[in-house]
């Protein structure tokens, strides 16, 4: 989405040679892979765990981190595993992200008209919502400390990047929509 953004703010004559179809299908490719192969090596180093307590989990999901508190294994390893895993997957699409926004409020501040720069704001503000929420309740969860740890916090972080922001999406979206707006 961010690419999209700044090739429709930063590019607009050029946007259809830079968003064609390969691009897209590439980007979408590249998050799914990028999203799979990231929980490879924590959930091997789980599959390792053994479990000596009660095996209920206390979360709506198998999460890594619910069964992490049910093993009675040294967890150094895995938690470090985590953050530093976090680090390197969390933190290049955000620098990404921001780099794009950093590009595109710059052009949206050279532009002349009111209308458009208010236009080109709103094109944007929707995914930096969406995207400041997701980031902000992932990293609540995966990047605090193992002594911070809470089941019923991890329960609200995880119903809010699973589920409210799933649901916000097409409303938040819908918004920009002159039709939705005028209903």
């Amino acid at each position: 989405m961010a690419y999209d953004r700044y090739v429709a703010i930063c590019h607009p004559l050029h946007y259809v040679l830079m968003m064609n179809k390969r691009i897209c299908a590439l980007l979408v490719a590249a998050s799914w892979i990028a999203g799979s192969l990231e929980a490879v090596p924590v959930e091997v180093l789980i599959s390792n765990f053994s479990f000596c307590n009660s095996n209920l989990i206390n979360h709506f999901f198998c999460d890594p981190i619910a069964l992490i508190k049910l093993s009675c294994s040294d967890l150094h390893d895995i938690e470090t595993l985590i953050l530093v895993e976090g680090m390197i997957v969390a933190f290049p699409p955000f620098v990404l992200i921001l780099i794009s926004y950093i590009c595109i409020i710059k052009a949206i501040l050279k532009i002349q008209s009111t209308d458009r720069r208010c236009k080109a704001f709103s094109t944007c503000s929707s995914h930096l919502i969406v995207f400041s929420v997701f980031i902000g309740s992932l990293s609540s969860m995966y990047l605090r400390p193992p002594s911070m740890y809470s089941p019923q916090l991890d329960k609200l972080f995880s119903l809010l990047y699973t589920v409210l922001i799933p649901m916000l999406n097409p409303i938040i979206y819908s918004l920009r929509n002159q039709e939705v707006k005028n209903a």
